[in-house]
């Protein structure tokens, strides 16, 4: 029995309402009232489950996410985690976390999974990783995109928490997608491709494009990264960050 969730969305939406946020959601259709169910979401900041799980809630379903494990072992984190049924993601052990999607969608769960795996701060759609059509195929569900645009001006990568009123959410809820996984890359392609024609969607629904903006991808007029700038910044940041652990366990 869920107790915390519905509390958490109770919250959330007397946030949205607090702040005269403006959300605007097209597709919820797509996500079924009843039965097991993937949703593919692309990744711009720290706020994209709440906001991804929203379209689910309008169908009266809990979203069950897909999340780093580092995120469960938190001592605050975890246990919440836990208590919304999300599901752990431990990349050393990538079949035992499928295994664990796939079940939960096989007991009629909507699970959600980032399939860019990390956030793009390109705000482009990055290369997907193939494992979201493999858990749809084993699983025999529905594979749903869902596109969230305007998140990463709240709380994204690199930048200060901005909780300012009037903020613009934009959601796109794609047509569900029935991998076979006989060629999960070109599937993965596929999807990929009906993302990135939901974002172009969403991105020039905007009413207000400033050139030059840090938030708009730089096909769009904007200043941020692109894909391969971005993708230099990340390698370099993981070559750092592996630089440190190195060093630690040198020390110990």
């Amino acid at each position: 029995m869920d107790i915390t969730y519905p509390i958490t969305i109770a919250a959330a939406k007397a946030w949205f309402r607090l702040s005269d946020m403006k959300i605007t959601m097209t597709g919820v259709e797509n996500i079924p009232r009843e039965g097991g169910a993937l949703l593919a979401i692309n990744h711009l900041s720290y706020v994209d489950y709440v906001m991804a799980g929203f379209p689910g809630e309008r169908q009266g379903r809990l979203t069950r996410f897909m999340a780093k494990k580092e995120v469960f072992d938190h001592p605050v984190g975890g246990p919440v985690m836990r208590t919304f049924k999300h599901i752990s993601v431990d990349r050393s052990a990538g079949l035992e976390s499928m295994e664990r999607a796939e079940s939960a969608l096989r007991a009629g769960e909507v699970v959600g999974i980032f399939p860019e795996s990390t956030i793009s701060q390109s705000f482009l759609i990055k290369d997907l990783k193939t494992g979201a059509v493999r858990i749809a195929a084993r699983a025999d569900v529905p594979l749903i995109p869902i596109v969230l645009w305007g998140t990463h001006r709240i709380f994204t990568k690199g930048r200060k928490v901005d909780l300012s009123r009037h903020q613009r959410i934009g959601i796109e809820v794609g047509e569900p997608m029935r991998p076979t996984g006989e060629d999960p890359v070109a599937e993965t392609a596929e999807l990929r491709s009906r993302m990135e024609s939901m974002l172009e969607r969403l991105i020039l629904a905007e009413e207000d494009r400033p050139e030059g903006a840090w938030w708009l991808p730089q096909k769009y007029g904007g200043s941020a990264p692109t894909i391969e700038e971005a993708a230099a910044a990340y390698a370099e940041e993981r070559r750092l960050r592996a630089q440190r652990k190195a060093a630690k366990r040198k020390a110990k």
